[in-house]
């Protein structure tokens, strides 16, 4: 028994030791996490660093005194502008002072997320250019994006209610390019984004990315006049457009209030108004797109050349977007709502800037040169975002709409509606 008392004894003294030493180290650990931090804000960082050295207190003001040009470059947009977004945008994105800091002021905010749209930086470069926290930057950059939706989008992207304005987008598009009864051209892009966690496939898209699917119908002069942003990348172009595109289902019962069918010629038959796309969409007698089939004719050829003439100037909307905020040049690191906020303020500031500042977008547009050859523009080069793919055997086109553009066929190659270049363009096509 003395043996057993004695076992019994040692055993009890180890446990004691080890419960002790346990003890140690979880005081350890506790001093540890309550050891305070080695200063409250990086010297680097603080207010009067900011207002000494960061680029909104220092090299904006010299940019906008000395070099307005290079302001324009820097913010994409004239001093005016800012200032009076900085004035629009100040009652949704100011916060209240605290007993700790002072809140950022709303122009500094502003400030950082247009130079994240321009250039595509990311936080940690923003936070040493600016001065300011990166965790605070993904804190308010999403908010004033969303600002920049909802205090612009209702005003700079209004999809026409009326006949009347859409027979004004339809009569540019036939002064412009054309094409008559033309009401805006339809196509969807793929957005970069990084993998949304625990998302497993859903954002992969068939060019083998990760992706958010923007679906816009833009007129004849580059403007979005809807835009629908959000959709998983996986989504094929039928997905989209028949289940996630409230424009289709207003162009098919009516409420979107095109004019009555008219007549393009003298003759008494009416033709119904249209948007143009390319393949990735269904043939409909409100959605024209050209031919896809081979061995066609010259007839047919020029058709497709008409089509795609009118139908290029959404494929250069996305190329004024991406060139002037070449975040979308990018892959958005965000997570994807807040890259949905991203991309709608982008293209809210696109059309923003079209209606103060037109010409300074057309730099890098595809032109036609005098024998109207299309010259492509420098956007085309870089190709930020992929169009959408079509689905073999989703696209069923209607009787009626193959007759609509049988139709078209006859009317680009009648006199009345022909152009005098158009039989060279598919001259060269063939050659």
């Amino acid at each position: 028994m003395e043996g057993d008392q004695f076992f019994f004894f040692l055993l009890m003294q180890h446990n004691n030791l080890h419960l002790r030493q346990l003890a140690l180290v979880q005081e350890l650990m506790r001093r540890r996490r309550r050891r305070p931090p080695a200063f409250w804000v990086r010297p680097w960082l603080t207010a009067q660093r900011r207002l000494m050295y960061g680029h909104f207190h220092c090299l904006m003001r010299e940019l906008r005194i000395e070099d307005t040009a290079s302001f324009f470059n820097f913010m994409r947009m004239e001093p005016q502008m800012f200032d009076e977004l900085v004035d629009r945008l100040s009652p949704r994105i100011t916060l209240q002072d605290t007993n700790c800091r002072k809140a950022l002021e709303p122009g500094l905010k502003v400030a950082v997320t247009l130079r994240h749209l321009a250039s595509g930086d990311r936080y940690p470069s923003l936070s040493y250019a600016f001065r300011v926290s990166r965790h605070t930057i993904a804190k308010f950059l999403p908010l004033v994006c969303q600002a920049i939706v909802d205090e612009y989008k209702d005003e700079v992207i209004a999809c026409p209610t009326t006949a009347e304005e859409w027979q004004a987008i339809a009569d540019e598009f036939e002064r412009k390019w054309n094409v008559p009864h033309a009401v805006g051209a339809l196509d969807g892009k793929h957005v970069a984004i990084r993998k949304p966690p625990q998302s497993g496939s859903l954002y992969y898209n068939y060019k083998g990315f990760f992706s958010l699917v923007m679906l816009a119908l833009v007129d004849a002069d580059y403007n979005f006049i809807w835009v629908d942003v959000g959709a998983m990348g996986h989504m094929s172009d039928a997905q989209i457009y028949s289940n996630a595109s409230e424009v289709k289902e207003c162009f098919e019962d009516g409420t979107i209030n095109l004019p009555p069918p008219q007549p393009m010629t003298n003759d008494d038959r009416p033709i119904p108004y249209f948007m143009l796309a390319d393949d990735a969409f269904a043939l409909r007698t409100y959605l024209m797109k050209p031919y896809s089939k081979r061995g066609m004719t010259d007839a047919e050829l020029i058709t497709n050349y008409r089509i795609s003439r009118g139908r290029r100037v959404v494929e250069n909307a996305f190329g004024i977007l991406a060139s002037r905020w070449q975040v979308l040049h990018t892959t958005l690191q965000q997570h994807p709502k807040v890259a949905t906020s991203v991309v709608e303020a982008a293209v809210c500031l696109h059309n923003l800037m079209r209606m103060r500042y037109p010409r300074l977008q057309n730099a890098e547009l595809d032109i036609e040169d005098a024998a109207h050859n299309i010259v492509p523009g420098d956007w085309r080069r870089r190709a930020p975002m992929h169009g959408l793919y079509r689905v073999r055997g989703a696209n069923q086109a209607s009787t009626e709409a193959k007759r609509q553009r049988e139709y078209l066929r006859l009317y680009f190659n009648s006199p009345a509606g022909a152009v005098p270049w158009q039989q060279d363009m598919i001259r060269v096509r063939r050659q």
